[in-house]
C-alpha cells in the first residue's frame, strides 16, 4: 500500500527516521520501492547525472513529466515526489498550479519547491490549499547557485540559522508536509528540526534530521563528475558497468557470444534441406 502523506508525517512522533532516495527510471524506482525506502523523489538532479547537462537550470517540465512517469510505474509503496524544475513555479500562482496538476496526472503524490519568499509561500498556500501537497527546501537550495555564489555550506552563522528557521516556520505555516535542508552543519540543522512540527529531510545537514535523502548516482557510484562529500557510496557500478562491457565486447570479438546454447537452430530435417542449397 502506498505510504500516505500521514504517514510520513507520524515518522516524526515516532522517532522513526524517514528514507528518501531519488529515481529516474523504471527499474531503479521498482527496486528502490521494493527495498522499502519511504519516498522516492524525481529530482531535477536528473538533468546532471541522467541527461548529462551542466546544472539543473537547463531541465524543463517535459523532460521532467517523462521521468515522473517512468519511475511512478515502478513505484507501489513509497511516496513519490516530484521536483518542480526552474521556471515552473517563478511565473504566477496560476502557472505554479497547471503545472503542479501536470506531475499529480503523471504519478507524482507530491511536488518539491525550492526558497522561501512572500510569493513562493502565495504558491504553497494555494497548492496546498488546492489537495496538492508539498515538500519545502531550505539551506543551500541549487536553483539560487548564481545568486549565493556556488556550492557553499549555509547556516554557519547563528543569524543564518535563525534566517533559515523563520523561513521554515513560514514553510510549515503555508502547507508543507516536510522540509528538505541542504548542506548546512549538523548543528543547525538539530537546531532546525527541534522546533518544526513537521519532518526534516536532510542532504549533507548531518544525521540529527528526521530523514535522509541522496541521489540514487551518487549511492550507487554511478557519476563521477561530481562527488559531495556528504554522499555515501555503497557500490562501484561506474566500474562494474566498465568492467561489463568489456568482457561483452571481448566475448563478440573472440566468438564466444552468442554461444550455441544462447541461439537458435533449426532442427536436422530443415538443416539437410538447407544444406542442398550449398
Amino acid at each position: 500500500m502506498r505510504k500516505s502523506i500521514q504517514k510520513i508525517s507520524s515518522f516524526k512522533k515516532e522517532g522513526k527516521k524517514i528514507t528518501v532516495l531519488t529515481a529516474y527510471d523504471y527499474s531503479s524506482a521498482k527496486y528502490f520501492d521494493e527495498a522499502g525506502v519511504d519516498m522516492i523523489l524525481v529530482g531535477d538532479s536528473l538533468a546532471q547525472v541522467a541527461l548529462g547537462y551542466e546544472n539543473t537550470y537547463d531541465i524543463g517540465m517535459d523532460e521532467m513529466l517523462l521521468f515522473t512517469k517512468a519511475v511512478s510505474r515502478g513505484v507501489k509503496n513509497a511516496l513519490l515526489i516530484a521536483d518542480m524544475p526552474f521556471g515552473s513555479f517563478q511565473i504566477n500562482k496560476e502557472q505554479t498550479m497547471k503545472n503542479a496538476c501536470e506531475f499529480i496526472k503523471a504519478g507524482a503524490n507530491a511536488v518539491k519547491i525550492e526558497g522561501c519568499n512572500d510569493y513562493i509561500l502565495e504558491c504553497i498556500k494555494h497548492l496546498t490549499q488546492n489537495s496538492i501537497p508539498v515538500i519545502g527546501h531550505l539551506g543551500f537550495t541549487p536553483m539560487s547557485i548564481n545568486s549565493i555564489g556556488g556550492h557553499k555550506v549555509q547556516g554557519k552563522k547563528v543569524e543564518n540559522t535563525l534566517e533559515i528557521l523563520r523561513n521554515a516556520l513560514k514553510l510549515q505555516s503555508a502547507g508543507c508536509f516536510a522540509i528538505v535542508l541542504e548542506l548546512m552543519p549538523l548543528q543547525s540543522a538539530q537546531f532546525i528540526t527541534e522546533r518544526l512540527r513537521i519532518p526534516t529531510i536532510g542532504i549533507g545537514a548531518g544525521n540529527l534530521c528526521d530523514g535522509q535523502v541522496l541521489v540514487c548516482d551518487d549511492i550507487l557510484g554511478k557519476y563521477d563528475r561530481f562527488k559531495p562529500k556528504f554522499a555515501r557510496q555503497y557500490s562501484n557500478l561506474k566500474d562494474i558497468m566498465i568492467n561489463t562491457a568489456k568482457a561483452y565486447c571481448s566475448d563478440v570479438e573472440s566468438g564466444a557470444f552468442p554461444s550455441i546454447e544462447e541461439s537458435f537452430t533449426l532442427d536436422t530435417e530443415e538443416m539437410e534441406k538447407l544444406e542442398n542449397y550449398r
